[in-house]
This record gives structure tokens, sequence and C-alpha cells, in this order.
């Protein structure tokens, strides 16, 4: 099986990297010697360059499509990758492969410098050392301007792979030093026929997920394997839509953080206990043992890690809870306007029809621009049950307008 056989939607993508593989292996006498064969289109090493950027919608596959194109990179001879490589590359063991991702709010400098310092090696292994950034739009300014050094000067088989949701999450200079390749939103049924052939739901199941996802592989993934991820996601909809007075906008924000509180628990729980675990057997304490004073300092650093990953986790599961809802207004617009669009709720047909006929367009709109005002003021760090109480009674505001006018 090729390494980009479970990627999907992304024909064009995978085209420029596979080609860029395949150039970066060839040299300029096995180029000259395709170009000397009549209606030859020889693949040339001026495909490959020193620096990437990925960019793309949440849930494109930029990650996927970013360790794709490292394992045909660290492969032997073939960008189609082996089987031994891409094994490595997926438990992140390559000895020529170094990975960057934060589970915090930003990528710390002291990251970023560990990782550029470690790109100066030259390959072990294979023919290109492959250094990894994925969330680079976490790093701010100052980090970014320690990574741009980098960048600029690389060792020759050092190849820089970011990933970022659009080239203007980075600092002009960076953009001006990578090759960017941009990603589209996969289509429902492509991602429907990813999830149902990987994950072995039935095609009912899967094309569910990959509509409720918005085509985000990451989340269908999780909504066609995880029944509680379901209800959690069909709870949080409907007590937007239930909503109709102040104090059930208050109780319903509560509602909701909890929900995503249980969600992110979900997440990080049973990696947190993983974690511990492997962490007292690296140390060579027994479960359930006494751990010795001189080794409680790494354990505290480690729940330290487990806490801010839990805090990221928590402000995910509340954006979740909020694209979801954006895809509730979106659905109402798509009625209002009579648009032939594929709802992405089409199980709540009945009240969405029902909401569509009480409000105006001018209303739908408004009430999206109030989850994305959300989304904002808990992105600047305003305590989300306050933005969520706000864009409750703000949603509730603009329906009881149109109300009172009829």
């Amino acid at each position: 099986m090729a390494v980009w056989d479970d990627l999907t939607g992304q024909d064009d993508a995978i085209a420029i990297f596979k080609a860029a593989a395949a150039g970066g292996s060839r040299s300029d006498a096995d180029v000259a010697a395709d170009a000397a064969v009549p209606g030859a289109q020889p693949v040339r090493a001026s495909s490959m360059t020193h620096s990437w950027l990925i960019t793309g919608p949440p849930g494109s596959g930029r990650s996927n499509l970013a360790f794709a194109f490292a394992t045909a990179l660290l492969s032997p001879g073939t960008p189609e990758g082996d089987a031994a490589t891409q094994r490595q590359v997926e438990a992140r063991t390559h000895p020529d492969l170094a990975v960057l991702s934060t589970e915090r709010v930003i990528i710390s400098i002291e990251e970023v410098r560990s990782l550029v310092s470690s790109s100066q090696f030259s390959p072990s292994v294979g023919r290109y050392r492959v250094m990894i950034i994925e969330d680079a739009d976490r790093m701010s300014e100052r980090t970014s301007n320690v990574l741009l050094k980098a960048l600029e000067e690389p060792p020759e088989r050092t190849v820089w792979i970011l990933c970022a949701p659009s080239d203007a999450d980075l600092i002009p200079t960076i953009r001006s030093r990578v090759r960017t390749v941009r990603l589209r939103v996969p289509s429902v049924a492509d991602v429907a026929e990813l999830i149902e052939r990987r994950d072995g739901v039935d095609s009912a199941t899967a094309e569910r997920a990959a509509r409720h996802a918005q085509s985000h592989i990451g989340m269908a993934h999780r909504l066609a394997t995880n029944e509680e991820a379901r209800r959690r996601r069909e709870d949080t909809v409907r007590l937007a839509l239930d909503v109709r007075s102040v104090s059930s906008a208050v109780l319903a924000a509560a509602t909701m953080l909890e929900i995503a509180g249980a969600d992110a628990k979900a997440i990080t729980e049973e990696r947190d206990a993983e974690e511990r675990e492997h962490a007292l057997r690296s140390l060579g304490v027994e479960p359930g043992g006494t751990i010795p004073p001189a080794l409680r300092a790494q354990l505290r650093q480690l729940e330290e890690d487990q806490k801010r990953r839990a805090t990221r986790s928590l402000r995910d599961g509340i954006d979740r809870i909020l694209v979801d809802l954006l895809s509730v207004y979106r659905d109402v617009m798509m009625l209002q306007l009579g648009s032939a669009s594929e709802l992405v709720n089409r199980e709540l047909c009945d009240r969405l029809d029902a909401l569509s006929a009480h409000t105006t367009p001018a209303d739908t709109l408004a009430a999206m621009d109030a989850v994305a005002t959300a989304r904002q003021r808990i992105d600047s760090n305003v305590a989300p049950a306050l933005a969520l109480e706000a864009m409750l009674t703000s949603i509730l505001r603009g329906a009881t307008r149109k109300g009172t006018a009829q």
C-alpha cells in the first residue's frame, strides 16, 4: 500500500509532493536520461525545495499529508514510501524525523530553538533529515524569527514542513522562504468513503459523520466511531434550538460548557493515564508504588503539561460546539434563500424549517455573526461562560424582535 492511499480529496497536492519526492531522489544524469526519451515527462530535481508550508482548513489533512511526504522522503529509493519507514514515521521513531506539535495554546521559543538545533545534524540513514512543525500558526513573532534563521540557511539535506490553516498566519519573512501547497476542503463523499474503508463502519454512519463534521477528517472519524461524541453533538445543537428566554440562554451556556468539558475529558483522560504509566515505568517505579522524592519533580512536570493540554482540549471542545452551531444557522440560511445545497443537519429538517420561517435571512446572518464573535472572544481569553451567554442572548434577541414584529 502506498503512503498516499489514506489521503483523500487532495489529488493536486499529492501530485506535487510525489513529484518532489521523486525529483529529490534523482541525479542530473537520471534527468538527462529521461529527457533523451521521446515523449517522456521527466521529473526534475528542481521540484524539490528545502522548506514547505501546507495550508488548509481544519480537518483537511494537513498533518497527514506532511507525514506522508516525510515518509516518501525518508524511504529509500521510492516516492511511494516503504512499509518499514512508514511504521517508523507513524510511531515518530525514525532517526531522521523530528516533529514539533503542541498541546498548549502557543509553541514556546525553547521548543523551536531545540528543533532548530537538531536540524543541523546530517541524516543518519535516509536521504534527508525532515523537520515537521504542526500548527505553525501557534508561534509568536519572536519564536517565528528563531525559525526564520534556520530557513534562511538550512543544511543541504534538511527539509522543513510547516502546517498552518493559512499562509497569512505566518510572518511575511517566513512565507517568502517556503513553497506553499494549499489544500481544499474534501467533499463529504470523499471523507465518508475514507471513513467507511479505514474504520470499518457502515456507509450510513460514515456519511452522517462526514456531513456533521463538515468534511473534517479527524472529527468525522470520532463521530463515526464514538457514540458518546455523537450524542454530545446532538445535545448541543438541540440546546441552542431550545433557547426561549434569557434564563434558558444562561442555563444552555452552562450546559454547553459541561458538555465541552466532558468531551475534553474523554479525549485526554485515557492518554493522561497511559503517559503517567509509561513515565513511572521508565523511572523504574512499579504501578501503585511509592514515588521517590528525587523523581517527583519529573512527574510534576508531566502533570503540568497534562493540565495545559486539558486547557487547550477544553477550548477546542468549545470551538467544536460553536462550529456545530454555525452549521445550524448555515442550514437555516440555505432554506431561507431556497438553495439546493445539502443540509448539514438534515435530521433536524422540521425544526430548521420552522426556524427559517420564523426568522429572516438578516436575523440568521446576525446569529452567525454572534457565534463568530463568541469564537473571537474566547480566543482572546474572555471567560467562555460569559462569551456563550452573550452569544445565545444575542441570538435570542434577534429571534424575539422578529416574533414581536409579526
